[in-house]
């Protein structure tokens, strides 16, 4: 029984915490499903923006791509964490659940508040105007028509996982496994053909400028950024068939693959266009595939960055309103936020909700960077207070069954506890305005619990 003061469903047992009794939706989602959702959700807009960006702040090929790796190290060490925690307690929601019994339900609630509004509805906002701009190579467009495509393509996603779990995770897995082969093959093409050909594939270089430890740690965000959503399957464990053995293989198997093809593609883009011409390109893979295959395979991987950030969207669409629903279903939230379809037993609300969140961040947020370190730096908090949610529950609930234990704890957690406190620290200087956003949402959540509470405790 919950103690007194505490949401519904929150204390739990020796036996662990199940699924909330108040839960309605269905158990559909196997390991396939699961795991690209998290390669659906992580490959998206950002491999073939950001490696611009990054290249621009680490001038040496080497550390260009040793940064790739360290971002890929650094969120699976996040994922063994998040692991545990979601085999332990397979509930929707994912890290709001485990802050309100690791901390408090207020710690929950905040990062639940962040996660929803600038998390999930700020990455649905730059995948949506991803899109709108990754339409440019084929049909003009001006800024009213971009946001305009934006819109659209968020009320259209949102609609098709209104109509069922199984059409978006259906659609999930087929443009995951279609992008995914998609960018193997112009890898292996790019290569191959540059030997073919005689094209001069750069070498990786020296540096062309020192890189100071601000510079480095600036080229993390987006780097982190490419790798959103390799928690993704957290929040749907209560719609996983079996949580304790899916759950894990899904976060580890969905972030090894993304890791693997990012430095594969990387690597290429390195070849593709050199130190100089790579730092600051803005659109990177498109630029790439050109200096290969001329103005032809400039195209096709402009379609192919469309379907790659309509994957992820759709993805990013599935899993965000999960969150939303888990803390209305304690009371936390809107009113109503818990309704599931009689039909199609979808949040749907939660989807509208989340749906109307992102169109608004489309409109006030019209620039691809701003949007980039709003939603990095709330994702580098909340993952810091997962971590230190892990090291809680490990000592507050011993009994608790473990069906995955963090490989390496308190060491692997620990270190990447330190890497992005220390990221959190050089994007606050690197970029105050950004993250003074993103902590301003989520000083709106104070008020907001103490309202949620009140009604919840009556």
């Amino acid at each position: 029984m919950a103690k007194q003061g505490e949401p519904a469903g929150r204390a739990g047992t020796a036996e662990g915490l199940g699924r909330h009794p108040a839960d309605r939706l269905r158990r559909e989602l196997g390991t396939l499903d699961a795991t690209m959702l998290v390669v659906s959700s992580v490959i998206g807009v950002g491999i073939f923006l950001t490696p611009g960006t990054v290249a621009a702040l680490v001038p040496d090929g080497r550390l260009f791509l040793l940064a790739w790796l360290v971002g890929g190290a650094l969120s699976a060490a996040g994922a063994l964490a998040n692991a545990e925690l979601g085999t332990m307690m397979p509930r929707a929601g994912g890290d709001y659940v485990y802050l309100r019994e690791a901390f408090h339900p207020l710690a929950g609630f905040l990062v639940g508040w962040l996660s929803f509004f600038v998390i999930y509805a700020g990455t649905v906002a730059t995948l949506a105007v991803g899109f709108a701009d990754g339409l440019e190579p084929f049909v003009a467009l001006s800024a009213t028509g971009r946001t305009a495509i934006a819109v659209a393509a968020i009320l259209a996603t949102s609609w098709v996982n209104h109509r069922g779990l199984r059409a978006g995770a259906l659609f999930n897995t087929a443009t995951a496994l279609l992008k995914v082969g998609t960018l193997a093959a112009l890898v292996a093409a790019g290569f191959a053909f540059a030997t073919e050909a005689g094209v001069p594939v750069a070498p990786p270089g020296r540096a062309t400028a020192a890189v100071g430890p601000l510079a480095a740690a600036l080229a993390l965000p987006p780097i982190l950024f490419s790798y959103l959503g390799w928690n993704a399957s957290i929040y749907v464990a209560s719609e996983l068939r079996d949580p304790g053995r899916t759950l894990p293989r899904s976060l580890l198997l969905g972030l090894a693959a993304c890791t693997l093809l990012y430095l594969a593609v990387n690597a290429l883009y390195l070849g593709a266009l050199g130190m100089d011409r790579l730092a600051g390109e803005p659109r990177v893979g498109e630029a790439a595939a050109r200096a290969l295959f001329g103005e032809a395979g400039g195209r096709v991987a402009a379609a192919l960055v469309l379907l790659s950030v309509l994957g992820c969207l759709n993805a990013t669409i599935l899993v965000g309103p999960r969150i939303a629903y888990a803390m209305a279903l304690d009371g936390l939230f809107f009113a109503g936020t818990d309704r599931v379809h009689e039909a199609n037993l979808t949040p749907h609300v939660a989807i509208a909700v989340q749906a109307a969140v992102a169109i608004a961040l489309v409109v006030l947020l019209r620039r691809f960077p701003s949007v980039l370190d709003y939603t990095t730096f709330a994702i580098v908090l909340a993952t810091i207070a997962d971590v230190a949610a892990l090291a809680v529950l490990r000592r507050e609930r011993p009994a608790w069954p473990r069906p995955f234990r963090a490989i390496g704890y308190p060491w692997v957690p620990g270190l990447y506890l330190v890497a992005n406190v220390g990221i959190a620290l050089a994007m606050a200087i690197g970029r105050p305005l950004e993250c003074a956003a993103a902590l301003a949402v989520a000083a709106t959540g104070l008020p907001a619990y103490v309202v949620f509470a009140r009604r919840a405790s009556r």
